[in-house]
């Protein structure tokens, strides 16, 4: 922590300083023995603050059977604490918005503390642990800091204020990382110079990160802390903080969704009113529905999203593995593909008799080709090729180029004769395809042999189909190149 800072901050004369009754009453809270007609006496000297707190006690917010005409009644009816605390607050209030700046946001400022000290003071009563009243003080002051350090630091802080948007959290980073100091640990020092109660000062310190978690009671502390996330919720328009907020009351808490939703509703309907009796402004606010009909479409927005990105990665991948089985000079598939193909259609074939064949081709004193016209036109020439070929085979068919100048053609579901007719349509096309390179026309012939996996055939594996469209291949360059030849299936053996 920049302490150097903290101390530049802190003695900054256009800070608040506590009004005379807020420091009689807080030296009146440290006072065990304080009768209440005392604290009445230091409450009532000052006309406006005995107003304000007389209207709040006679509001909804405590929901009094009974009007309240004075303090020492308001004492009497809701305990020292609470009316200590509504008069701390409101003179508080007063301080702060005494010296206004057209360069701090208060609506922003205001609409987060009250929302926060509303959260704090619901979440109190609803774990009946503590007190709510020092819980509302304490939300209500957590964001003191940042109207100090606006105050100390000018434009280089009010640049972070309008960056986070009001995300408290990202504050809190925001802060530390440009000044090694956030707006807790400026409200924590100036509540312990105000000399606040030490059980007031910690929650404000620590409102946006506990020094320690664990199993024990849940104190003062943790109570604000999660009020405060509660009521960024209202205050900030940053997705995802309802979802964080609903995961810290039910996992620090063990809330159940019901009592969660009850909280928010509370928070809710209060604020508002308590924005009145403050005489502050926190609109534009947001109802709870509101947020919920938010969160409700950003989840739908975040799925939407994540199935597009499943999606797309699907189709990434899908890319990298036809790359990664395609030959990069033909297009067509590589001898690994190939390689995967014959074998699910072999396995096709062994569970259920389907017929299909295969075709193994190879261009005819492809050498000369290189050696007459240079290894470019070599490539040229096969590029055509793969072209030709994956326009001849039909949808489910697999063209490949098994190695060199020689292709393999996979045919699902072709016999033997339908397999011959297919071998001749290719060869047929090949040697009526027109290439040109440099103003040269190269003629191209192939040797097509063919092998069918047929019910009768005795092929083990599909290394024995490529022996067998192997050996038929031979033949045909036997017979003189540019022509079919089939392998017999039935003998496996030579082609004829």
């Amino acid at each position: 922590m920049n302490h150097q800072l903290l101390a530049k901050i802190k003695g900054n004369p256009q800070l608040p300083s506590l009004p005379a009754v807020a420091v009689r009453v807080l030296e009146l809270a440290k006072q065990t023995n304080a009768s209440l007609a005392t604290v009445a006496k230091v409450i009532s000297s000052d006309p406006a603050l005995t107003a304000k707190v007389l209207k709040t006690v006679n509001s909804s917010f405590y929901g009094l059977p009974h009007q309240v005409s004075t303090i020492s009644h308001a004492l009497v009816l809701l305990g020292m604490q609470t009316v200590k605390t509504l008069a701390l607050g409101f003179s508080l209030a007063g301080s702060l918005n005494s010296r206004k700046s057209s360069h701090f946001d208060y609506v922003r400022f205001w609409r987060q503390s009250l929302f926060s000290a509303v959260a704090a003071r619901t979440l109190a009563k609803m774990l009946r642990t503590g007190e709510p009243e020092e819980a509302f003080l304490a939300g209500l002051l957590s964001d003191i800091g940042t109207l100090a350090m606006h105050r100390g630091l000018g434009a280089d802080y009010d640049i972070l204020l309008e960056k986070c948007g009001g995300d408290q959290v990202e504050l809190v980073r925001l802060s530390r990382e440009k000044f090694d100091l956030d707006h807790a640990q400026v409200g924590g020092a100036l509540a312990e110079d105000w000399k606040f109660p030490p059980a007031m000062v910690e929650p404000i310190r620590q409102h946006h990160a506990l020094a320690k978690t664990g199993n024990g009671p849940i104190g003062l502390v943790e109570i604000v802390y999660a009020g405060v996330l509660c009521g960024q919720v209202f205050a900030a328009k940053r997705a995802g903080l309802l979802e964080r907020a609903k995961r810290e009351l039910s996992t620090r808490f063990k809330l159940e969704n019901a009592k969660i939703l009850a909280i928010f509703k509370e928070i809710d309907s209060h604020t508002e009113e308590l924005a009145d009796l403050f005489e502050v402004t926190i609109q534009p606010g947001r109802g709870y529905l509101e947020i919920e009909q938010e969160a409700r479409q950003t989840l739908i927005e975040l799925t939407l999203q994540t199935q597009f990105q499943s999606q797309e990665l699907a189709r990434q991948n899908e890319r990298l593995q036809q790359r990664a089985a395609t030959d990069g000079l033909t297009g067509l598939a590589n001898r690994s593909g190939f390689a995967q193909f014959l074998e699910n259609a072999f396995a096709d074939f062994r569970n259920s008799g389907t017929t299909f064949s295969l075709l193994l081709l190879d261009l005819d004193k492809f050498k000369s080709v290189n050696d007459a016209h240079g290894h470019q036109a070599g490539d040229e020439v096969l590029q055509r090729i793969g072209r030709l070929l994956r326009s001849l085979i039909e949808p489910g068919d697999l063209a490949a180029r098994y190695g060199g100048e020689e292709m393999a053609l996979v045919l699902n579901r072709k016999d033997c004769a339908g397999a011959m007719a297919m071998a001749e349509r290719v060869r047929a096309a090949i040697q009526s395809e027109r290439i040109i390179f440099e103003g040269k026309s190269i003629p191209v012939t192939a040797s097509v042999g063919v092998a069918t996996a047929a019910s009768q055939a005795g092929f083990g594996s599909p290394d024995d189909l490529i022996g067998a469209a192997d050996r038929a291949l031979y033949a045909a360059k036997e017979a003189g190149r540019n022509c079919v030849r089939h392998c017999a299936l039935a003998r496996h053996r030579g082609a004829a």
